[in-house]
């Protein structure tokens, strides 16, 4: 069966946190069938996650977003044309044995349709009509485990072996050099760290700046370490806002690193303390532990994966919810910085 598979599509087009996810799977189906060609379809934002994956033979960008952009704004509609048409070819350029569907969703069904494949092969949690797109029955799978585990189940139809992955990000040199010169220039040659990434998307996943503010201190403090934050360029400002609550002035990173940067940077830290978001999962892949915050989202679901990290709810009947708008916010209100504390103890015993 192995020969017979030369090329397999990978569809998997956002979040980060998603992408990570399927790493583990692309590493079974590689296993499986050695001598195949894996191209992967993803977004422009979580493209960065698997670009030089040596794992692949092609990373197929789709740049829906900015399509979208451009044509509401009434800009370039007519190259927006020609770029979907470009796209459109490159992605019938090769004939695959396996297409698989690991989105499962309309943007995601629509692009496996326009694919040339012969088995098209989608999971039982497909939602928004995706299932109509592929030529064989969804694999089944279960809807309240880890998301790996649900990737991994495809693997397992396919006759991978599932019992030991890594899903590890790769990292180029240039990647390290860039880490090691920024935390040199910020005096952090050596010095033991703790990160923190305290943004997410949804306003429901975010703790008050307050508590992250006295949490950085007491690290600080506790642990003689350095506190590093993390996050996006828009989270520039919110960090800043958090730093000048503090007794001493941490380490701003956001806005510095791409991805791959930050997944170097996360495997040389003692801890990353994360909300529920996409960097809380680069962290869980490259090794570190995680201190995760949970409200409305689901941790057995969606929360790093591995035994070596730990969860912090509020345990309150409503969570998880899935709301991303909520006029109480009590889930994660509820969570204190002694229990985050707790947490850090208890993964750095030793330190």
């Amino acid at each position: 069966m192995n020969r017979e598979v030369s090329r397999i599509l990978i569809v998997k087009l956002s979040a980060i946190g998603d992408v990570v996810h399927t790493l583990p799977l692309l590493e079974v189906l590689s296993d499986k069938f050695k001598h195949a060609e894996i191209d992967w379809l993803v977004e422009e934002d979580s493209s960065q996650v698997i670009e030089g994956h040596p794992r692949l033979n092609r990373v197929i960008v789709s740049p829906r977003k900015s399509w979208q952009k451009r044509i509401q704004k009434r800009k370039g509609s007519l190259s927006v044309i020609r770029e979907i048409k470009d796209f459109v070819a490159d992605l019938r350029l090769y004939k695959y044995d396996l297409v698989l569907d690991i989105q499962g969703l309309l943007k995601s069904g629509i692009l496996v349709a326009l694919s040339r494949g012969n088995r098209k092969i989608g999971m039982s949690d497909s939602r928004e009509g995706a299932s109509l797109f592929v030529n064989e029955r969804p694999v089944r799978v279960e809807k309240d485990v880890h998301a790996i585990d649900r990737y991994l189940r495809v693997g397992e139809y396919l006759g991978c072996d599932t019992s030991v992955v890594q899903g590890n990000i790769p990292i180029s040199e240039r990647d390290r050099e860039h880490v090691r010169e920024m935390l040199a220039s910020y005096g952090l040659n050596g010095r033991p760290f703790i990160s923190i990434n305290p943004i997410a998307r949804w306003q429901t996943k975010l703790w008050e700046n307050e508590r992250f503010a006295l949490l950085a201190d007491r690290l600080q403090n506790d642990f003689s370490c350095e506190v590093v934050f993390t996050g996006g360029q828009q989270d520039v400002s919110v960090i800043e806002s958090i730093s000048r609550m503090m007794k001493k002035a941490p380490v701003n990173l956001a806005g510095k690193t791409t991805l791959r940067e930050l997944a170097f940077l996360y495997s040389g830290s003692l801890a990353l303390i994360s909300t529920d978001t996409g960097p809380m999962h680069i962290a869980a892949a490259m090794g570190c532990r995680v201190v995760a915050l949970f409200g409305p989202t689901a941790p057995f679901r969606t929360g790093p994966y591995g035994s070596s990290h730990r969860i912090i709810t509020a345990g309150i009947q409503c969570s998880p919810c899935f709301k991303k708008t909520c006029d109480s916010m009590e889930c994660m209100r509820r969570i204190t910085v002694e229990e985050v504390m707790e947490g850090v103890q208890d993964i750095l015993p030793a330190h």
